[in-house]
Protein backbone atom coordinates (compact mmCIF):
# COMPACT_ATOMS: atom_id res chain seq x y z
CA UNK A 1 0.00 0.00 0.00
CA UNK A 2 1.69 3.40 -0.89
CA UNK A 3 1.80 5.76 1.88
CA UNK A 4 1.69 9.56 0.58
CA UNK A 5 4.39 12.24 2.25
CA UNK A 6 3.25 15.85 1.13
CA UNK A 7 6.33 18.24 1.59
CA UNK A 8 6.28 22.25 1.41
CA UNK A 9 9.32 24.22 0.19
CA UNK A 10 11.19 26.98 2.31
CA UNK A 11 12.83 30.18 1.18
CA UNK A 12 14.82 30.12 -1.68
CA UNK A 13 12.57 28.12 -3.90
CA UNK A 14 10.66 31.84 -4.71
CA UNK A 15 10.41 32.98 -8.46
CA UNK A 16 7.98 35.44 -10.00
CA UNK A 17 5.59 33.93 -12.00
CA UNK A 18 5.20 30.92 -9.74
CA UNK A 19 1.74 29.29 -9.81
CA UNK A 20 0.49 31.67 -12.43
CA UNK A 21 -0.34 29.01 -14.57
CA UNK A 22 -2.17 26.88 -12.30
CA UNK A 23 -4.11 30.16 -11.08
CA UNK A 24 -5.18 30.89 -14.54
CA UNK A 25 -6.25 26.79 -15.07
CA UNK A 26 -7.66 25.92 -11.74
CA UNK A 27 -10.75 28.13 -9.97
CA UNK A 28 -9.57 26.26 -6.33
CA UNK A 29 -6.05 27.48 -6.95
CA UNK A 30 -6.92 31.28 -8.19
CA UNK A 31 -9.08 31.62 -5.00
CA UNK A 32 -6.13 31.20 -2.39
CA UNK A 33 -4.42 33.56 -4.20
CA UNK A 34 -7.35 36.11 -4.19
CA UNK A 35 -7.55 35.03 -0.21
CA UNK A 36 -3.95 36.06 -0.10
CA UNK A 37 -4.62 39.50 -1.95
CA UNK A 38 -7.66 40.15 0.82
CA UNK A 39 -5.85 38.48 4.29
CA UNK A 40 -2.75 41.29 3.12
CA UNK A 41 -5.31 43.73 1.92
CA UNK A 42 -3.00 44.04 -1.17
CA UNK A 43 -2.63 43.07 -4.62
CA UNK A 44 -0.02 40.40 -3.43
CA UNK A 45 -0.76 38.37 -6.43
CA UNK A 46 0.41 40.94 -8.75
CA UNK A 47 3.86 40.78 -7.37
CA UNK A 48 3.80 37.16 -7.28
CA UNK A 49 2.44 36.70 -10.64
CA UNK A 50 4.36 39.88 -12.80
CA UNK A 51 6.64 41.23 -10.17
CA UNK A 52 10.03 42.74 -9.15
CA UNK A 53 12.41 39.79 -8.24
CA UNK A 54 14.30 42.05 -5.79
CA UNK A 55 11.36 42.76 -4.44
CA UNK A 56 10.15 39.16 -4.00
CA UNK A 57 13.21 38.78 -2.07
CA UNK A 58 12.58 40.58 0.93
CA UNK A 59 11.81 38.12 3.90
CA UNK A 60 8.61 39.71 4.46
CA UNK A 61 7.34 38.85 0.76
CA UNK A 62 8.95 35.72 -0.06
CA UNK A 63 7.80 33.91 3.45
CA UNK A 64 3.43 34.71 2.35
CA UNK A 65 4.41 34.18 -1.52
CA UNK A 66 5.29 30.70 -0.62
CA UNK A 67 2.99 30.00 1.62
CA UNK A 68 0.14 31.36 -0.71
CA UNK A 69 1.70 29.46 -3.60
CA UNK A 70 1.87 26.48 -1.94
CA UNK A 71 -1.36 25.79 -0.41
CA UNK A 72 -3.12 27.14 -4.02
CA UNK A 73 -1.31 23.96 -5.67
CA UNK A 74 -2.46 21.49 -2.64
CA UNK A 75 -5.96 23.01 -3.29
CA UNK A 76 -5.07 21.49 -6.76
CA UNK A 77 -4.32 17.93 -5.74
CA UNK A 78 -6.75 18.04 -2.95
CA UNK A 79 -9.45 18.63 -5.50
CA UNK A 80 -8.26 15.77 -7.63
CA UNK A 81 -9.10 13.46 -4.95
CA UNK A 82 -4.97 13.04 -3.17
CA UNK A 83 -4.91 12.34 0.42
CA UNK A 84 -1.73 12.62 2.46
CA UNK A 85 -0.83 10.09 5.05
CA UNK A 86 1.93 12.80 6.61
CA UNK A 87 3.07 16.49 5.71
CA UNK A 88 6.19 17.95 6.73
CA UNK A 89 7.62 21.37 5.04
CA UNK A 90 11.10 22.62 5.56
CA UNK A 91 11.76 25.48 7.67
CA UNK A 92 8.75 28.54 6.63
CA UNK A 93 6.85 25.55 4.63
CA UNK A 94 6.16 24.02 8.16
CA UNK A 95 3.26 26.75 8.32
CA UNK A 96 2.59 25.35 4.74
CA UNK A 97 2.48 22.51 5.97
CA UNK A 98 -0.17 22.94 9.23
CA UNK A 99 -2.12 24.83 6.88
CA UNK A 100 -2.61 22.05 4.25
CA UNK A 101 -3.59 19.48 7.63
CA UNK A 102 -6.14 22.09 9.09
CA UNK A 103 -4.25 23.40 12.20
CA UNK A 104 -4.17 27.22 11.16
CA UNK A 105 -6.22 28.40 8.92
CA UNK A 106 -4.99 30.35 5.65
CA UNK A 107 -5.90 33.60 6.55
CA UNK A 108 -4.12 33.31 10.06
CA UNK A 109 -1.05 31.74 8.25
CA UNK A 110 -0.35 34.05 5.58
CA UNK A 111 -0.70 36.97 7.93
CA UNK A 112 1.51 35.18 10.98
CA UNK A 113 4.29 34.70 8.05
CA UNK A 114 4.36 38.39 6.65
CA UNK A 115 4.96 39.43 9.99
CA UNK A 116 7.71 36.50 10.87
CA UNK A 117 9.53 37.65 7.79
CA UNK A 118 9.65 41.07 8.96
CA UNK A 119 10.45 40.13 11.77
CA UNK A 120 13.40 37.71 10.81
CA UNK A 121 14.38 40.99 8.47
CA UNK A 122 14.85 43.32 11.64
CA UNK A 123 16.46 41.00 14.52
CA UNK A 124 20.12 41.41 12.67
CA UNK A 125 21.50 44.29 11.02
CA UNK A 126 22.20 43.73 7.59
CA UNK A 127 25.37 42.17 6.63
CA UNK A 128 25.79 41.30 10.43
CA UNK A 129 24.78 37.87 9.93
CA UNK A 130 25.03 35.49 7.00
CA UNK A 131 24.61 31.52 6.45
CA UNK A 132 26.99 29.13 4.43
CA UNK A 133 26.54 25.28 2.73
CA UNK A 134 29.01 22.88 3.69
CA UNK A 135 28.89 19.76 1.16
CA UNK A 136 31.02 16.44 1.84
CA UNK A 137 31.58 16.90 5.88
CA UNK A 138 29.63 14.32 8.49
CA UNK A 139 27.32 16.07 11.05
CA UNK A 140 30.57 14.80 13.99
CA UNK A 141 33.14 16.94 11.63
CA UNK A 142 30.96 19.93 11.30
CA UNK A 143 30.30 19.94 15.03
CA UNK A 144 33.52 20.06 15.80
CA UNK A 145 34.27 22.84 12.85
CA UNK A 146 31.38 25.38 13.90
CA UNK A 147 33.18 24.59 18.15
CA UNK A 148 36.29 25.96 16.79
CA UNK A 149 34.97 28.65 14.70
CA UNK A 150 32.80 30.03 17.91
CA UNK A 151 36.05 29.37 20.15
CA UNK A 152 37.90 31.51 17.66
CA UNK A 153 35.31 34.20 18.52
CA UNK A 154 32.69 34.11 16.28
CA UNK A 155 28.99 32.95 16.69
CA UNK A 156 27.79 30.03 14.27
CA UNK A 157 25.93 26.70 14.38
CA UNK A 158 24.68 24.15 12.23
CA UNK A 159 21.39 25.81 10.70
CA UNK A 160 20.08 23.10 8.32
CA UNK A 161 20.80 18.95 8.00
CA UNK A 162 18.95 18.54 4.96
CA UNK A 163 20.73 15.28 3.63
CA UNK A 164 23.91 13.46 4.08
CA UNK A 165 26.58 15.70 3.19
CA UNK A 166 25.05 18.54 2.80
CA UNK A 167 24.61 20.70 5.89
CA UNK A 168 23.97 24.59 5.92
CA UNK A 169 25.58 26.94 8.67
CA UNK A 170 24.53 30.38 9.98
CA UNK A 171 25.92 32.65 12.53
CA UNK A 172 27.67 36.39 12.59
CA UNK A 173 29.77 37.04 9.23
CA UNK A 174 32.84 36.32 10.89
CA UNK A 175 31.98 33.17 12.40
CA UNK A 176 30.84 31.74 9.09
CA UNK A 177 33.70 32.06 7.16
CA UNK A 178 35.80 31.21 10.05
CA UNK A 179 34.09 27.81 9.14
CA UNK A 180 33.91 27.99 5.99
CA UNK A 181 37.70 28.18 5.61
CA UNK A 182 37.94 25.24 8.85
CA UNK A 183 35.85 23.00 6.78
CA UNK A 184 37.52 23.26 3.53
CA UNK A 185 40.42 22.33 5.98
CA UNK A 186 38.79 19.32 7.21
CA UNK A 187 38.01 17.83 3.56
CA UNK A 188 34.75 19.72 3.04
CA UNK A 189 34.10 19.22 -0.90
CA UNK A 190 32.80 22.50 -1.03
CA UNK A 191 32.16 25.12 1.84
CA UNK A 192 30.13 28.31 0.21
CA UNK A 193 28.63 31.70 1.89
CA UNK A 194 25.25 32.26 0.98
CA UNK A 195 23.46 34.90 -0.52
CA UNK A 196 20.74 35.57 2.21
CA UNK A 197 19.48 38.27 4.04
CA UNK A 198 20.04 36.73 7.64
CA UNK A 199 21.18 34.27 9.49
CA UNK A 200 18.36 32.00 10.03
CA UNK A 201 17.87 29.32 11.95
CA UNK A 202 20.37 30.44 14.46
CA UNK A 203 20.51 31.89 18.12
CA UNK A 204 20.74 35.91 16.45
CA UNK A 205 17.15 34.93 15.58
CA UNK A 206 15.93 35.00 19.18
CA UNK A 207 14.53 38.53 19.45
CA UNK A 208 12.58 37.88 16.34
CA UNK A 209 11.42 34.37 18.07
CA UNK A 210 10.21 36.12 21.62
CA UNK A 211 8.29 38.85 18.98
CA UNK A 212 7.28 35.43 16.67
CA UNK A 213 5.57 34.29 20.30
CA UNK A 214 3.50 37.05 21.11
CA UNK A 215 2.04 36.97 16.80
CA UNK A 216 1.40 32.99 17.64
CA UNK A 217 -0.48 33.67 20.98
CA UNK A 218 -3.03 35.37 18.86
CA UNK A 219 -4.06 32.27 16.67
CA UNK A 220 -5.66 29.45 17.25
CA UNK A 221 -3.98 26.15 16.56
CA UNK A 222 -6.08 23.06 15.54
CA UNK A 223 -4.43 19.25 16.04
CA UNK A 224 -3.12 18.26 12.73
CA UNK A 225 -5.67 16.26 10.10
CA UNK A 226 -2.49 14.08 9.10
CA UNK A 227 0.40 14.15 10.92
CA UNK A 228 2.58 17.20 10.32
CA UNK A 229 6.31 16.35 11.40
CA UNK A 230 8.15 19.26 13.07
CA UNK A 231 11.41 20.79 12.03
CA UNK A 232 12.76 21.44 15.46
CA UNK A 233 12.31 17.42 16.57
CA UNK A 234 11.57 15.61 13.66
CA UNK A 235 8.64 13.86 15.01
CA UNK A 236 5.31 14.48 14.60
CA UNK A 237 3.10 16.83 16.82
CA UNK A 238 0.79 14.86 19.22
CA UNK A 239 -1.15 18.04 19.65
CA UNK A 240 -2.38 21.67 19.17
CA UNK A 241 -0.29 23.02 22.26
CA UNK A 242 2.87 21.90 21.06
CA UNK A 243 2.67 23.68 18.00
CA UNK A 244 3.03 27.07 18.70
CA UNK A 245 6.45 26.21 20.96
CA UNK A 246 7.96 24.34 18.07
CA UNK A 247 7.37 27.24 15.83
CA UNK A 248 9.05 29.72 17.96
CA UNK A 249 12.24 27.56 18.44
CA UNK A 250 12.24 26.67 14.38
CA UNK A 251 13.42 30.37 14.25
CA UNK A 252 16.37 29.96 15.95
CA UNK A 253 17.03 26.35 15.98
CA UNK A 254 18.31 23.81 13.23
CA UNK A 255 15.74 22.61 10.65
CA UNK A 256 16.16 18.56 11.22
CA UNK A 257 15.48 17.79 7.70
CA UNK A 258 17.40 14.26 6.68
CA UNK A 259 16.20 13.11 10.34
CA UNK A 260 12.71 14.15 8.71
CA UNK A 261 12.27 12.39 5.75
CA UNK A 262 14.29 9.44 7.76
CA UNK A 263 11.70 9.11 10.50
CA UNK A 264 8.66 9.26 7.15
CA UNK A 265 10.85 6.64 5.48
CA UNK A 266 10.73 4.39 8.96
CA UNK A 267 6.63 4.93 8.75
CA UNK A 268 6.62 3.40 5.62
CA UNK A 269 6.27 6.42 3.31
CA UNK A 270 7.58 5.67 -0.13
CA UNK A 271 5.94 8.46 -2.05
CA UNK A 272 6.60 12.68 -1.57
CA UNK A 273 4.94 14.99 -3.01
CA UNK A 274 6.37 18.74 -3.01
CA UNK A 275 3.87 21.00 -3.60
CA UNK A 276 5.37 24.41 -4.21
CA UNK A 277 7.60 26.15 -6.73
CA UNK A 278 10.50 23.78 -7.55
CA UNK A 279 11.82 20.86 -6.95
CA UNK A 280 14.92 21.32 -3.91
CA UNK A 281 12.95 19.63 -1.54
CA UNK A 282 12.44 16.32 -4.04
CA UNK A 283 16.58 16.64 -4.64
CA UNK A 284 17.18 16.33 -0.84
CA UNK A 285 14.82 13.16 -0.57
CA UNK A 286 16.58 11.30 -4.05
CA UNK A 287 19.91 12.27 -1.87
CA UNK A 288 18.53 10.17 0.77
CA UNK A 289 17.26 7.58 -0.62
CA UNK A 290 17.05 6.80 -4.46
CA UNK A 291 14.04 4.39 -3.83
CA UNK A 292 11.74 6.72 -3.83
CA UNK A 293 9.15 8.27 -5.69
CA UNK A 294 9.05 11.48 -5.63
CA UNK A 295 6.71 13.82 -7.24
CA UNK A 296 7.68 17.57 -7.38
CA UNK A 297 4.41 19.98 -8.53
CA UNK A 298 4.68 23.60 -9.59
CA UNK A 299 3.31 23.90 -13.18
CA UNK A 300 0.60 21.96 -15.64
CA UNK A 301 2.99 19.67 -16.83
CA UNK A 302 4.33 18.20 -13.10
CA UNK A 303 0.77 17.88 -12.12
CA UNK A 304 -0.47 15.94 -14.99
CA UNK A 305 3.10 13.51 -14.16
CA UNK A 306 2.41 13.54 -10.94
CA UNK A 307 -1.02 12.24 -10.80
CA UNK A 308 -0.78 9.58 -13.84
CA UNK A 309 2.15 8.38 -11.96
CA UNK A 310 0.24 8.13 -8.54
CA UNK A 311 -2.98 6.66 -10.90
CA UNK A 312 -0.44 3.96 -11.82
CA UNK A 313 0.21 3.06 -8.03
CA UNK A 314 -2.97 2.61 -7.57
CA UNK A 315 -3.58 5.51 -5.20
Amino acid sequence: MTKVALLFPGQGAQHIGMGKELAEAFTECKAIFTEADEALEENFSDLIFNGNEEELKRTENTQPALLTTSIAIWEILKGKGLAADYAAGHSLGEYSALTATGAISFKEAVQAVRQRGQLMEEAVPAGKGTMAAILGLDREVLKEVVSQAALEGGQVQAANFNCPGQIVISGTTEGVERAVTLAKEAGAKRAMVLSVSGPFHSELMKSAAGKMAVVLDNITFEKPLVPVISNVTAKPYLSADEIPTALVEQIYSPVMWEDTIKYLVDQGVDTFIEAGPGKVLSGLVKKISRRLTVLPVYDQASLDKAISTLDEKGD
